[in-house]
């Protein structure tokens, strides 16, 4: 279960939302898992969809992963909210959407950030299973083209 550090800190941040929000409303903070546990059980199943994902190794701290939980956290949250029997205004799910949007995803940029800042392995910018093709290192003593002069080197030239 290589996803379960990401499956808890995503579920402490859907807390977290939920007690805002009833905070912000004047409502009862206690009462938070009734507004949390309809995005609990989609944020569960956006772990697992985003399993499906092609291509390997597969990241839980990465955007892609993120983009899939934060979409499947926003709709089936909403749907599990409506059919048990709770509302889902407009209001309310552009600003769920917004905030669990900064929540799940932000985290994940972050850590992309500090990975390509510390050198370890950035996240492609590519789709998956698509080719990525190699860099080559620049030259440090002349720059990116030293190596590219077509002119060939004559006896006594340094």
């Amino acid at each position: 279960m290589r996803f379960l550090p990401a499956l808890i800190v995503d579920a402490l941040l859907v807390l977290v939302f939920a007690a805002i929000g009833r905070a912000s409303h004047q409502e009862d903070p206690a009462g938070f898992l009734l507004t949390a546990w309809p995005f609990l059980v989609a944020l569960v199943v956006g772990h697992l969809l985003a399993l499906l994902l092609p291509g390997r190794p597969r990241r839980p701290w990465s955007l892609l992963w993120g983009a899939v939980v934060w979409i499947v956290t926003v709709a089936g949250g909403m749907l599990v909210r409506v059919l048990s029997g709770d509302t889902a205004e407009t209001p309310f799910i552009i600003v769920a959407a917004v905030v669990l949007a900064v929540f799940l995803l932000g985290w994940r940029g972050i850590a992309a950030l500090v990975r390509r800042l510390r050198g370890g392995p950035a996240e492609p910018l590519t789709a998956p299973g698509a080719p990525v093709e190699p860099v080559e290192p620049e030259s440090r003593a002349g720059g990116p083209d030293a190596h590219d002069d077509p002119t060939p080197a004559r006896d006594g030239d340094a």
